[in-house]
């Protein structure tokens, strides 16, 4: 049997979830990459702030890209596993070189503009196909994003001068 047969999900429905979640993946695995350029190569009065930031955001998009992969798993897909292949299908484009933090912030900020888009849609989709957990993973990710990027537009429009 297959462990589809055992979460009673329809193969055709969770196939096109599958399909989103490797988009997902491939995306995130991409971000991974651009946060760590920037953990390196940030410059600036932001220094402190956003190397410390960006190391954690890496910490936890390597931690999103093992649940996608085995979420996909679980719905009986095969996880992409060749950056080539990520690249093919990415919608987050690789960046280099960027050590301003003013670039790098609306870098990040545009990439989760794009998560959460993409997080919304698969959620509806699992939704549609009866899979809970995919919608429970994907709301944990939208609530915890949302949060984050309040706060990193509220760190990049700070003036305190009066």
């Amino acid at each position: 049997m297959k462990t589809l047969d055992y979460l009673h999900l329809d193969a055709s429905a969770a196939n096109k979830v599958v399909e989103a979640l490797q988009q997902l993946l491939a995306d995130y695995q991409v971000f991974y990459t651009n946060l760590r350029g920037f953990h390196w190569n940030i410059k600036g009065h932001g220094f402190f702030v956003l190397h410390s930031k960006f190391e954690e955001m890496y910490d936890d998009a390597a931690e999103k890209v093992d649940e996608l992969a085995e979420r996909i798993l679980m719905l009986g897909g095969v996880p992409v596993n060749k950056f080539s292949e990520y690249l093919k299908v990415a919608r987050v484009k690789e960046v280099s070189g960027v050590s301003c933090g003013d670039e790098a912030l609306e870098n990040v900020l545009n990439t989760y503009g794009q998560f959460i888009a993409e997080e919304r849609k698969l959620l509806s989709l699992a939704s549609e196909a009866g899979d809970e957990a995919t919608v429970a993973l994907m709301s944990d990710y939208l609530k915890e994003q949302e949060k984050l990027v309040w706060m990193l537009v509220a760190y990049s429009t700070c003036d305190c001068k009066k």
